[in-house]
């Protein structure tokens, strides 16, 4: 069974992607990167607006992970 991970990606160059988790299945990863609080041009949230203005737009994105 394959297994995937969620990684934050950011636009700008200077700024590092970061896994957030690892170890899901493809139904959890596809539920997380549904809500509209994984993305900065759709999250409402004060988090991820202050997120959006510390280091600009970014995503979460999911990968399968390599066994």
């Amino acid at each position: 069974m394959s297994t995937y991970k969620i990684v934050r990606s950011f636009v700008s160059p200077g700024e590092r992607s970061r896994t957030l988790e690892t170890g899901l299945t493809l139904k959890q990863v596809q539920d997380h990167c549904l809500s509209p609080e994984t993305c900065s041009e759709t999250c409402t949230t004060s988090t991820g607006k202050a997120r959006t203005r510390k280091h600009g737009e970014w995503a979460d994105v999911w990968y399968e992970e390599k066994n």
